[in-house]
């Protein structure tokens, strides 16, 4: 396929379908090779549709078997019916039941859409548009039915048949050797949270007790034997359904809510209703096969998927334009239950990282679009960054700008106002502008305009006046198909700092809205504040109240003074990071020497040093983050065009050494006192304790390499958990030699038999900065745990390889080749993988022109070849434009 030859989707071309479906009766005779799907559709015309219209169903890849409509078979002549769609031409203009029988192959399903198998498990993904391959129906958003389904298999194939809602029957097929379960879902739900799940499972359990009395069966399935790996799983939902109880008033309304981990799965995790589809990393957990990070990530994505039940369920959206609605909120409901159960400013910290790294640089390249995109050709390439991280912050800003109070007023509203509808970004806002009393009409340019922007901050003191003047201004740069932005609304939390701390803040500019918060929402204002006694140093969006870049005309040593004395604690990691992104950004475009950089490391080692010497042990994660610097691709991004992949390692890696060396002692103590004998924990104390242990162990490796080789063989030899292993690999991947390639080998021996594991270790490898890492990635693809079938292991290895800043961005042009190689390869048989994959390409406008060059003929050659998905196409269309 061409990309030209797909048609755009837009978002002004919004109608309401013509018809509706109330009710969905499914019956599923489940086979490996030959599943017969019987679906009973109770139809009928939408007032708000055109009147008279034929009646058009979705399909994809579809075999009919027949069709009848009110029980009886439609002659040939009164519809059409390809893989691709069924059209009734002349249907009754008054309700009706349309019974359609189709045919599936689980077994032959590589795409994982619709009805397949994961390790001779049954499972389902239906989002975006995977229900439509599974039957003929009106798979879009906002048709919401009622579901009634049974599902029968060969007991001793599949012991446990589950699907959404509340299972009301059991029993066996008479003179048969299988047997049914019947489910029904009392709540209207779109086609994409359809689930069933069919297979040999083990499971934990509990009872729970919703704050308003309903009794609820909670159960985590998983594959055979892995059952002691559910637990904290289980305990993540208990804990999440409590709070959002307490924190949103929302309470579960279905008598089971089950959760089901899969190997074979082409995201995350899935909020089908009652019964959320888990790739099994988010769920499978114990110290020897989980680390720290993994704990967390389960935590947090058991809640987010529990989130949608209201956030994506209860209350969808009204078409794909509006995936932000559901995402962007979850995630920000997501990040806020994490934030209450671990360290609210250490999360704030890890969010933003993870925004920058990933959003800030879709942001900056051809694959920019808004937080609600305008048009689309394949709804699977939205689910972006943009939408989730992006989308969240801006529920962020929203309660910034209008408080607690309106806010929480506003969600009751919304879900009062929109239960059981399909909602828009008009209809959300309208909830806070009636609760906030404010009009937000200009904040909703933050739903329809791409781009990160750039504050650009500066201050001046008037001693004889005692007064501070702040001069703020704001800009966007242009974005494919932007090119003129207009101011956005900006909520700029401030404090400004003395000698002694935070000072008053006192200013009658109408752009300050009292408690340290200025609103920007012009290109530029000024706000004087006085009955200053001193000049301050401008401590700016703290906590980082709004998705910018700021540009703040502080001297370093005004920033270390930050680090030191502000008391948001998001701006003291903040002023070290920026220090060290300004002298990595200057050597890596050859502005600064090697001299120059090591004077800087001296310098943010003298910093470090008397801030590890004082708080290290206080809050040790937090520590852990400020130990860490920015990423070589964070450097990549401030400098923002003629990259140079390895002038910017060069220099990470110079400055990383210094300040390793210079800390040596410090660090070396601190793992020491860190050093902590009791039995695992994963709570958020014993996993920040080790967070700081293992980022000293890191900052050795290139600072005092022979200290940190006999450190990492010793850990790696006494660690009870993971964690402390991988932490180990890490540290020796910076190390070459055979000492590296040892331990390589025994963390492979020791971990031979679990999957989850190995990807960390493939990852670890194909992250090494070396020459030599594209042949030890090809040599991997050999590996018996490697498959291109598996999601899981191409995202670690192929995906790994392709977040190596210098090796994927060779200067010989291999890495492209190579990926844009397995992209084509990986189309024929998941095209989503192959999409996001090739969406590593993102950033290759801003490289220097050799690399540039080489970089787009890689793409070229993915767009030109033949039979494209809709998927890969769109991405090389877009990277192209």
């Amino acid at each position: 396929m061409r990309a030209e030859d797909t048609p755009l989707i837009r978002l002004e071309d919004y109608r309401p379908s013509d018809w509706l479906i109330d009710t969905v009766d499914l019956d599923f005779v489940l086979d490996a090779h030959e599943t017969k799907v019987r679906a009973q559709l109770g139809l009928r015309p939408n007032p708000a549709g055109q009147p008279g219209s034929a009646l058009v169903l979705d399909g994809d890849e579809l075999t009919l078997v027949s069709l009848k409509l009110d029980g009886t078979t439609l002659d040939a002549a009164a519809y059409s019916a390809t893989p691709q769609g069924l059209t009734v031409l002349a249907p009754p203009k008054r309700g009706l039941t349309l019974t359609i029988e189709t045919v599936l192959n689980p077994s032959a399903n590589t795409k994982l859409m619709g009805l397949y198998r994961s390790s001779n498990v049954y499972c389902t993904q239906c989002e975006a548009d995977g229900f439509r391959r599974i039957t003929y129906f009106l798979d879009r958003p906002d048709v919401m039915s009622v579901y009634t389904v049974r599902l029968e298999a060969k007991k001793a194939e599949a012991p446990v048949l589950l699907s959404n809602g509340n299972r009301v029957a059991t029993g066996d097929v008479a003179g048969t050797d299988r047997h049914f379960a019947v489910w029904h879902d009392p709540h209207p739900k779109p086609a994409y949270l359809f689930a069933l799940v069919g297979g040999t499972l083990d499971h934990v359990r509990e009872d729970y007790v919703t704050a308003d009395g309903r009794k609820v069966e909670l159960a985590v399935y998983v594959e055979p034997g892995k059952s002691s790996r559910a637990g904290w799983a289980l305990d993540s939902l208990v804990r999440c359904m409590r709070w959002d109880e307490r924190v949103f008033g929302r309470n579960y309304d279905l008598d089971v809510f089950n959760v089901v981990a899969v190997s074979d799965f082409n995201m995350g995790a899935m909020e089908n209703k009652g019964l959320n589809i888990f790739n099994d990393k988010y769920v499978l957990a114990d110290p020897q096969t989980a680390s720290d990070g993994d704990y967390a990530s389960i935590e947090a994505i058991i809640a987010h998927e529990y989130f949608h039940n209201w956030t994506g369920n209860r209350i969808t959206c009204r078409d794909w334009f509006q995936l932000c609605l559901k995402e962007g909120l979850t995630v920000f409901r997501d990040q806020e239950f994490s934030s209450d159960e671990r360290s609210r400013p250490v999360k704030r910290i890890a969010d933003v990282r993870t925004l920058r790294a990933t959003q800030f640089s879709e942001d900056a390249g051809p694959l920019a679009h808004p937080v609600r995109p305008r048009a689309y050709k394949e709804i699977n390439n939205f689910y972006t960054p943009t939408v989730y991280e992006k989308g969240a912050e801006v529920i962020r800003m929203l309660k910034v700008l209008i408080g607690d109070e309106a806010f929480k007023r506003g969600m009751d509203l919304y879900f009062e106002r929109c239960d059981g509808t399909a909602a828009t970004i008009e209809e959300f806002l309208a909830c806070f502008a009636e609760s906030s009393g404010q009009d937000l009409s200009h904040f909703a340019r933050w739903y329809e305009q791409a781009g990160t922007p750039t504050i650009v901050a500066s201050g001046r003191y008037d001693a004889a006046a005692r007064s501070y003047t702040l001069d703020l201004a704001q800009s966007t740069p242009p974005t494919p198909g932007q090119p003129q932005k207009a101011p956005v609304a900006l909520p700029i939390a401030l404090g400004l700092v003395g000698k002694a701390g935070d000072l008053p803040l006192h200013s009658n500019s109408n752009a300050y809205a009292g408690d340290g918060l200025i609103v920007l929402d012009q290109p530029s204002l000024s706000v004087t504040f006085t009955g200053l006694d001193e000049a301050p140093i401008p401590s700016l969006l703290r906590g980082f109240s709004a998705p910018a870049r700021l540009e703040l005309d502080l001297a370093d040593a005004d920033l270390l003074r930050l680090f030191s004395a502000d008391s948001d604690s998001f701006n003291r990691w903040q002023a070290l990071q920026t220090v060290a992104t300004r002298a990595l950004t200057s050597a890596g475009r050859g502005a600064l020497s090697a001299a120059g950089l090591a004077d800087k490391a001296t310098e943010l080692a003298g910093a470090l040093d008397a801030f590890l010497r004082d708080h290290a042990l206080a809050d040790p994660a937090f520590a852990a983050q400020v130990l860490r610097l920015p990423a070589a691709a964070d450097i990549a991004r401030e400098i923002g065009r003629d990259v140079d992949p390895d002038r910017i390692h060069a220099a990470h890696r110079a400055l990383s050494a210094q300040i390793g060396k210079t800390l040596a002692d410090r660090l070396s103590s601190l793992r020491d006192a860190l050093d902590d004998k009791s039995l695992y924990s994963p709570d958020a104390t014993a996993a920040g304790r080790r967070a700081l242990r293992n980022e000293a162990l890191g900052l050795l490796a290139t600072g005092a390499p022979e200290t940190s080789a006999r450190l990492a063989d010793t850990q790696f030899s006494a660690a009870d958990n993971l964690t402390d292993r991988l932490a180990a690999l890490a540290a020796m991947t910076l190390i070459p030699g055979e000492a590296r390639e040892a331990l390589i080998r025994r963390f492979a021996e020791r971990y031979a038999a679990e999957p989850l594991v190995l990807d960390k270790w493939l990852m670890a490898q194909a992250l090494i900065a070396e020459p030599g890492t594209l042949g030890r990635v090809k040599d991997l693809m050999r590996h018996p745990t490697f498959s291109l079938g598996n999601p899981n292991r191409v995202r670690s290895l192929i995906g790994g390889f392709a977040a190596n800043l210098t090796q994927f961005n060779r200067p010989d042009g291999a890495g492209y080749d190579f990926v844009a190689d397995i992209v084509i390869a990986l189309d024929r048989t998941n095209p989503q993988i192959a999409s996001r994959l090739l969406g590593s390409f993102k950033t290759w406008r801003t490289l220097e022109p050799g690399r540039r060059g080489l970089a787009q003929a890689a793409l070229t050659m993915v767009s030109r070849t033949p039979n494209l998905s809709r998927d890969v196409a769109d991405i090389a269309e877009r990277a192209l434009a």
